[in-house]
């Protein structure tokens, strides 16, 4: 059993007692007010790991969790085609899963299926509207399609709710390619 598993249990078993749903959104809550005031990268990591943790852990059902696991193990792989029927099988039984559309929308990339990666991507944002790794995913999507402009907008979107995301430093760089761009 991996730390992964190991520490997904954990979450799990410390959550058990509390109703799962509107605890894992209040401590996000906090988590989010928290990350915005960070200026810090190396305490700004400390909380996004914590982030990730939630977002990770299905709300309500171990199976789930265990499965979107099984997908991510499987992206390690490369084993993109099975990871990608996992992410199908999670989101038929929570299609409100904000992790699994942003793992679906991972595996999408990867296979370079670019517009339905982002299709996955403005469902994890429905459900999730700060989640930077999906807008982090969005921005390098657009960044392949050689639309800096959208690339940019996704990064500050991010930028809004995590200052010091590493993701931001791309901007410089976008902002070269443009202007090279427009020469």
């Amino acid at each position: 059993m991996n730390f992964f598993r190991y520490f997904i249990i954990f979450i799990f078993l410390n959550s058990f007692f509390l109703p799962a749903q509107s605890s894992q959104q209040d401590t996000l809550d906090k988590l989010f007010i928290e990350l915005k005031k960070l200026n810090n990268s190396k305490n700004a990591e400390l909380l996004e790991k914590k982030i990730w943790s939630i977002w990770n852990v299905h709300p309500r059902d171990i199976k789930l969790t265990e499965k979107l696991e099984f997908g991510a193990e499987l992206i390690q792989y490369g084993n993109y085609d099975y990871a990608l029927k996992v992410f199908d099988n999670i989101l038929a039984n929570d299609p409100e899963w904000s992790e699994a559309w942003n793992k679906r929308a991972t595996v999408l990339f990867l296979m370079k299926l670019y517009s339905e990666s982002l299709s996955d991507i403005e469902k994890v944002l429905k459900i999730e509207s700060r989640h930077f790794g999906a807008l982090s995913g969005q921005a390098r999507i657009f960044i392949k399609l050689q639309q800096y402009e959208k690339a940019i907008v996704s990064l500050k979107k991010a930028l809004k709710f995590y200052p010091s995301f590493r993701s931001g430093e791309l901007i410089p760089e976008l902002e070269r390619l443009i202007r090279e761009e427009s020469i």
